[in-house]
């Protein structure tokens, strides 16, 4: 989802500079820089948990997993705290959205302690990120780009292999034996003498105990929870499936109040005036208010606050916007295609005489992020400080923004971070829109109640912040004896960092990596290679949807890659596999799921198509089997490959993955955003349609075995999908699809 995966350390610092100066100044705030942010993650730092410090919160849920948590006394670093109830709770600095990460990072953690799984709680770290910092990210605090786990890993790890020391220590002395005899396995502390203890009996005593040097980590085959297969049920579904997890909606506080906002009705549409006096005469309707964004109605309830909205006059200023639509932007991009554009791949080899030559252009719509729950938070402005509640998915940027909103400093801003029902990148922008209309709204009505700001589904579909739309015009050709001879490849699409605190940073020469990246860099040997970009810019907000640019760059590699195989007269697999050479996991992967697949093995109506792609630092392989009869196409299975490093939470990945594929296969088929006179067509899910359960095919997910660093799980599912299952619509005579979604083509799902 997330690019900043492409900021150096010193960017990162850079981008912190910048926020911090667009924002009211904290009171004896720290500095923010990396070394800080080491210093604070080794040493031994209290955690700050969910909390409260007024009695209206009694009645407050914390965050899921943590009813009944310890509160202490041993908490030897940010990561862990033990109990003298031998309860140890982990504190997650990465936000749950229903990709498991709070059951990775537990994992890690847990397994280094020698914790009992039955006694791990996990809470949401606090908006802090001198203590809480993305590693990959320098020193922004915010969970993306496929890399809790990946920054983590070692981080967790040696919070936990630091608590363990520690409790060995406390019994060591105790018991006056050396340490190294003393052994640990759920929760106990033993001795070959017979003496034992649970962690909670030694926790006080640990809470004493200074370690003289950092303590070894586990080797692999020392390893209980991490790797193991079922090892460590996830700690968010319990709660998910009796109801008591708490999502911004299930916030309650004295007074609430819920607003709705009349948005403006079409991109870059200005507000003139409104009228707001059959709104009051709604029962419930306590306050309709301007804010930045549009018109607030504040009501005592959800209902009251809709119809107040449904009765408000507003006059808006639609001049500029009437002329966006989405097929003459798809012609202008075609337009901009076959003109010079930015570079961002230089060939560093001139190209071969050619032999046959394949030229494509593909189109890709607007695509919305569509998560179950629609954006919401609440915000809450008393006794000269600020509060909120929402799924932060980004604490650095909402803080920032929500404290520049309010007027306040930022030690006067408290974030309460919940579980969200999904993203896909929509929950973490860089101008944090819902969070700072939330506090707008809460600052209109003079902090007179707390506010839950909540849109509705057309709301979230209407509003932007979608994958951009891109053109991409590629002519590829081949030699005389079938190897790739030259490829030119032009890019059309909206850059998602123009316009953000993050364009000095990740903007270089006019190029945004994010629009380009996947084909360059590739997995594929093409040094002739020459890629141009064009960045057009619309009134239509762009923002990282699963897996950002590789969404599209993928689909246009591995369509092509076929197409040249095809054209050289050479069977796909080995087609690619030629050009993998440099890339070993890349091929490893692609001849894993190939053999999985029993790919090429003649089934009667049935057609394979196959697709390779790195993103977010893993490998994912899918092949595709599928049918098509009249025009209509069933996708039967999908045998997936992935090498990721080190598996931690193999069955997370695998859900991962067949929830990767879901997603890729919904877009495939129905994906889209048509802006017609200015105005998104698609507003609810009766016209943006997401895969039916019926819908999905079989799916076989194989894990690679590797040694390597854990790398990205959320989001490298879902490029190789498109690719594979066109290709195999291609193979059963089926049309060359090179414009989604494939309801365009006129082809439909069975």
């Amino acid at each position: 989802m997330h690019v900043f995966r492409h900021l150096d350390t010193a960017a990162s610092e850079r981008l912190a500079t910048r926020l911090a100066a667009s924002a009211p100044a904290a009171h004896d705030a720290p500095a923010l820089t990396r070394r800080a942010l080491l210093q604070a993650a080794g040493g031994l730092v209290v955690a700050i948990g969910w909390g409260s410090h007024d009695d209206a919160y009694a009645a407050l849920p914390g965050p899921a997993g943590i009813e009944g948590a310890a509160t202490g006394p041993l908490a030897p670093n940010a990561f862990v705290r033990v109990g003298t109830d031998g309860i140890a709770t982990i504190v997650c600095k990465h936000h749950e959205m229903g990709q498991g990460n709070t059951t990775g990072l537990a994992s890690l953690l847990a397994d280094e302690l020698d914790a009992d799984w039955s006694l791990v709680r996990t809470e949401y770290a606090p908006s802090d990120p001198k203590r809480y910092a993305n590693l990959l990210f320098g020193t922004l605090q915010g969970t993306g780009g496929s890399s809790a786990i990946a920054n983590s890993y070692l981080q967790y790890r040696q919070a936990g292999a630091t608590a363990r020391a520690m409790l060995v220590a406390a019994a060591a002395d105790a018991w006056q034996v050396p340490a190294s005899e003393i052994r640990t396995s759920k929760s106990v502390l033993s001795h070959a003498s017979g003496k034992s203890a649970g962690y909670g009996a030694m926790a006080e005593a640990a809470s004493r105990v200074k370690l003289a040097t950092e303590p070894v980590l586990k080797t692999r085959d020392q390893f209980v929870y991490i790797g193991k297969d079922k090892a460590t049920p996830r700690v968010d579904s319990p709660s998910k499936c009796n109801g008591s997890a708490v999502y911004t909606i299930d916030v309650k506080l004295p007074g609430l109040l819920t607003a709705v906002i009349a948005w403006p009705p079409s991109f870059g549409a200005k507000l003139l005036s409104f009228d707001a006096s059959d709104a009051k005469k709604i029962k419930g309707v306590t306050d309709v208010v301007q804010v930045p964004e549009g018109v607030a109605v504040v009501a005592t309830g959800t209902w009251a606050a809709l119809q107040g909205r449904r009765a408000l006059i507003a006059q808006w200023d639609e001049s500029s916007s009437r002329s966006l639509d989405s097929d003459q932007l798809l012609a202008s991009y075609k337009a901009q295609a076959t003109q010079p554009g930015k570079p961002f791949a230089k060939p560093t080899q001139g190209p071969a005489p050619a032999a046959k030559t394949v030229e494509a252009v593909y189109e890709f719509p607007f695509l919305a992020h569509a998560s179950m729950e629609p954006m919401n938070c609440v915000a809450w402005l008393h006794d000269g400080m600020l509060e909120t509640w929402s799924g932060h998915q980004f604490p650095t940027f909402d803080h920032q923004f929500a404290a520049k909103a309010a007027g306040l400093p930022i030690d006067k801003v408290t974030l309460h971070t919940l579980v969200s029902g999904g993203s896909f990148g929509r929950r973490a922008n860089c101008w944090s829109d819902f969070t700072v209309a939330a506090v707008h709204v809460a600052k209109a009505i003079d902090g007179r109640a707390p506010v839950r700001l909540q849109y509705t589904r057309e709301d979230d579909t209407g509003a932007g912040l979608y994958r951009p739309m891109y053109v991409h015009s590629v002519k590829a050709s081949i030699d005389d004896v079938g190897r790739v001879a030259d490829w030119k490849h032009v890019v059309v699409g909206q850059s998602i960092m123009a316009g953000t605190v993050m364009e000095p940073m990740m903007v270089k020469d006019g190029v945004d990596p994010t629009s380009v990246e996947g084909v360059s860099p590739s997995v594929y040997a093409l040094p002739m290679l020459q890629g141009e970009l064009h960045s057009p810019v619309l009134a239509v907000r762009p923002l990282w949807w699963r897996s950002v640019g590789n969404t599209h760059t993928a689909f246009v590699m591995e369509t092509m890659m076929d197409e040249l195989a095809i054209a050289a007269g050479k069977d796909p697999l080995a087609f690619r596999l030629a050009l993998l050479d440099k890339t070993p996991r890349a091929a490893a992967v692609l001849r894993l799921a190939a053999d999985k697949a029993g790919w090429s093995t003649p089934r009667g109506g049935v057609a394979q198509g196959l697709a390779v792609h790195e993103s977010f630092g893993s490998f994912v392989a899918q092949v595709a089997d599928v049918s098509m009869t009249n025009g209509k196409v069933k996708v039967e299975r999908v045998v997936c490959a992935v090498d990721c490093g080190v598996a931690v939470n193999p069955d997370v990945i695998r859900a991962q993955m067949e929830g990767c594929i879901g997603f890729a296969l919904g877009a495939l088929y129905y994906g889209e955003i048509d802006i017609k006179n200015g105005r998104a067509a698609q507003r609810n899910f009766d016209t943006y349609r997401s895969l039916r359960i019926h819908e999905m095919p079989k799916i076989e997910v194989h894990i690679v075995s590797s040694d390597s660093a854990p790398t990205g799980v959320g989001e490298p599912g879902v490029p190789p999908l498109a690719p594979a299952v066109v290709n195999a619509i291609a193979r059963l005579g089926g049309p060359r699809v090179r414009r989604l979604p494939l309801a365009r083509t006129g082809l439909v799902l069975t």
